[in-house]
């Protein structure tokens, strides 16, 4: 189980656990005694766990421990079965899979959704809520206290611990400077070359491997633009989405982030729940923020906007009906704040839902 610190995935494990009704042996590596664990401690922890008689192993931020996924390897050719969580996205990776191969279940928990937020505060599902929702967040932890140091306090983990510690940066002050400048880009494409000299880094591919730190440690998701070819995707520039609009208000350099940004930002989260085959549509003059496209299925072409007005409407229109010609599909998606309409155009019909109502699952 895998995800973004503080979460819950310590909360669930701690409850699967109790449920288990099993004995059990559980390890957190993020215990700062075990700071310096290296590859000649996993003998002490096999005397450990074999004091223990326990079959089952729990072990929690297991990315913190050198050569992990050889050790998990071994005991599960021992007999024993293993739970474990990290706060990086490698135990998602390719690496992980080849080594477990259809020996393991992988599972990403990310902050409360807005129905779990909802849930939580005992709260409806409405424009209230969801305009709550895009201040505060979904950590669990930040949301039983309102304590703002909370939000601060995990942004500081992260990318000291995690990134800066981890990967040998010691320049943290553009790393620093850097995801503050991203947390009030959220919903924007980012340029890795005009972003380098605006926090005094030379090299624009610095910069991209700040993102690919950024985006395993779930602080953030990068988005392709749609082509049918993966190199293109590849090389397109991506659009940057924020993990929790929690996080944009309490790093963030802007006094008052943008809603509308923060709504777009909320939709693809709400989307990436569900699939990771998520991407932008940019083919000529026609833009639409979202192509969620999983094998197999259709397209779902989607966009965003705060209300649909007679300022807006043929600009947010054309860009979808763009989209859905170039899928031959006949149904789109306007998600707004509480708008709601059917607008009918070219043979196409174009729902305009209140985000809260729409069902992400489809």
């Amino acid at each position: 189980m895998s995800g973004i610190r503080r979460c819950g995935k310590s909360t669930i494990l701690h409850q699967f656990v109790q449920r288990s009704g099993k004995s059990f042996f559980y390890l957190n590596f993020d215990d700062l005694r075990l700071s310096g664990f290296s590859r000649a401690d996993y003998a002490l922890l096999d005397s450990l766990i074999a004091a223990s008689s326990s079959s089952l192993l729990f072990f929690d931020e297991i990315q913190s421990a050198p050569d992990w996924e050889l050790y998990i390897r071994q005991k599960l050719d021992e007999g024993f079965q293993v739970v474990i969580t990290g706060s990086n996205a490698s135990l998602l990776s390719g690496e992980l899979g080849s080594r477990l191969t259809g020996r393991h279940l992988s599972y990403e928990l990310f902050p409360f959704s807005f129905s779990e937020y909802c849930s939580f505060r005992g709260e409806e599902r409405n424009r209230s809520s969801l305009e709550s929702y895009l201040v505060s967040g979904g950590f669990p932890e930040y949301l039983k206290t309102g304590n703002d140091d909370i939000l601060a306090q995990l942004l500081s983990d992260i990318l000291y611990r995690d990134i800066a510690v981890r990967h040998g940066i010691r320049d943290v002050a553009s790393l620093q400077r850097l995801f503050s400048l991203l947390l009030s880009s959220s919903a924007h494409l980012v340029s890795p070359s005009k972003l380098a000299p605006v926090i005094g880094l030379k090299s624009p591919s610095t910069i991209l491997v700040y993102f690919s730190h950024f985006e395993s440690s779930y602080l953030i998701q990068l988005v392709s633009r749609f082509s049918w070819s993966v190199k293109a995707q590849s090389l397109s520039p991506k659009k940057l989405y924020v993990i929790d609009p929690g996080l944009v208000r309490s790093g963030s350099l802007s006094f008052s982030p943008d809603r509308g940004s923060l709504l777009e930002c909320f939709v693809f989260m709400e989307f990436r729940r569900h699939t990771k085959d998520i991407f932008y549509f940019n083919e000529g003059a026609g833009e639409c923020d979202f192509v969620v496209h999983p094998h197999g299925a259709s397209p779902l072409c989607v966009q965003v906007c705060l209300s649909v007005s007679a300022d807006n409407e043929s600009r947010e229109v054309s860009g979808l009906v763009s989209a859905l010609d170039f899928f031959h599909q006949v149904e789109g998606f306007i998600l707004t704040l509480d708008s709601t309409d059917t607008i009918l155009v070219d043979g196409k019909t174009i729902h305009v839902v209140p985000a809260f109502e729409f069902d992400f699952s489809r």
